[in-house]
């Protein structure tokens, strides 16, 4: 593994050695023990952030009082729960887990989560989705180290990013030192697209100054949280070993496990970024269907004229079809939406961003008084891209509105960045 542009006053960065044969997880001396990430398990591809600390026997944490921030993406290799891990291992005490939005299984699609408790371990869960979404002081009580073990999907507005980044906040205030236990972008770590958040525009779904493709892991925008907002933290990455950062996430190894309800498989993360941003406007982005993000629509849409007017721009890696849907929750729950499917057919070359500032676009010149252009920019969150938008120019005039600040945030993200 390489480690590039990266400043050491930043982060200690845990150096980890060779898979040998007899590694196996604390407390235990047979490579043939349950949960234990063995040389034939592992073979060649990913190990995560945990699967590292379970490999080296959690020396990384031993003798912490540890705060888990984690959901149901929070698994080995061979699928078993941090929670369970950091349990059982020794001279580790698990304290209290804090889960983010959608709850500690991911099931909830809900706006307010209440606290519960771990039915395995007996451990108290605080809500980081409820009365408060950054961990409180009394919360803290006795724990001296918060870990952050949640799958991302590389889009600026998927909430767990803002829950990280809150989290760490919360730890710098209470002295609290903060460990990330690294996961793949599971859309690659190269692409980097998009219009950058408007300065002073920072919210729960626009945690920090990113574009709305940031190509960067959760370690590696911890790096950035901490040093662009002057967090006094002591903050520690365990990094991934075996990925690169043109991987897409079916390329790790490691189980898909759906990181929220409506997040179900590769293809739609990678559509995420493009057709999310549509979801805050009169429109269904198929939430309620078998395939969210995978198609969009609304009663007053004509699918065929937009799937005609989509296919003749010729987008590279993307085919668009009518068709019918009725969705069973969010926007226009229980009507008929005439609406377009979404294909992927080359994803080296599918452009989420334009694809969905096209869509955009044609939305804007065929439908102006009806389709609700300013709630676009709720997770936008770029005026002069809007406006741009509303004012129905080209997209290649579009990019060139918010190409400075991308190239900037580029030169930014540099210093960050851990894997080759």
């Amino acid at each position: 593994m390489w480690f590039r542009g990266l400043k050491l006053s930043l982060i200690t960065i845990i150096v980890t050695t060779i898979f040998a044969a007899s590694t196996c997880c604390a407390g235990s001396t047979s490579s043939k023990s349950p949960g234990v990430i063995t040389p034939e398990a592992a073979g060649s591809s990913v190990l995560t952030g945990i699967d590292v600390l379970q490999r080296d026997g959690f020396k990384q944490l031993q003798g912490r009082k540890i705060g888990l921030v984690t959901n149901q993406t929070g698994i080995n290799r061979l699928g078993i729960s941090n929670i369970q891990l950091l349990h059982k291992a020794d001279n580790v005490n698990l304290m209290a887990v804090f889960s983010p939005e959608h709850g500690l299984f991911g099931k909830l699609d809900v706006p307010l989560i209440e606290d519960s408790e771990d039915r395995a371990t007996g451990i108290r869960v605080f809500s980081l989705y409820g009365s408060t979404r950054r961990p409180t002081a009394d919360m803290l009580s006795g724990i001296d180290t918060l870990v952050f073990d949640i799958q991302d999907i590389g889009t600026r507005f998927y909430t767990y990013i803002s829950t990280m980044g809150q989290a760490m906040q919360a730890a710098a205030e209470n002295h609290v030192r903060f460990v990330v236990l690294d996961r793949p972008n599971p859309i690659n770590g190269l692409t980097v697209s998009g219009p950058v958040l408007d300065q002073g525009r920072e919210s729960f779904v626009g945690f920090h100054r990113l574009p709305v493709r940031h190509g960067m892991t959760i370690g590696e925008l911890a790096l950035m949280f901490k040093a662009e907002l002057k967090l006094d933290l002591e903050l520690e990455i365990i990094p991934l070993e075996g990925w690169h950062r043109e991987d897409y996430f079916d390329s790790t190894g490691l189980q898909w496990v759906n990181p929220s309800p409506n997040m179900r498989n590769l293809d739609e993360a990678i559509l995420y970024p493009g057709i999310g941003l549509l979801e805050t406007t009169n429109l269904s982005v198929g939430r309620g269907t078998e395939t969210p993000f995978e198609l969009f629509g609304a009663p007053w849409l004509d699918g065929e004229l937009l799937s005609r007017e989509l296919n003749g721009l010729n987008l590279p890696g993307v085919s668009f079809s009518p068709l019918q849907f009725t969705p069973s929750a969010s926007n226009f729950e229980g009507a008929l939406c005439n609406g377009v499917s979404i294909v992927i057919t080359d994803r080296k070359q599918y452009d989420s961003i334009r694809t969905g500032l096209e869509i955009a676009l044609h939305l804007r010149r065929l439908y102006p008084q009806v389709w609700e252009i300013n709630a676009y920019d709720r997770l936008l969150g770029n005026k002069a891209v809007l406006d741009a938008v509303n004012s129905g120019l080209p997209y290649s005039d579009i990019t060139g509105i918010y190409r400075s600040g991308l190239m900037e945030f580029i030169q930014r993200r540099s210093q960050f960045l851990i894997y080759e």
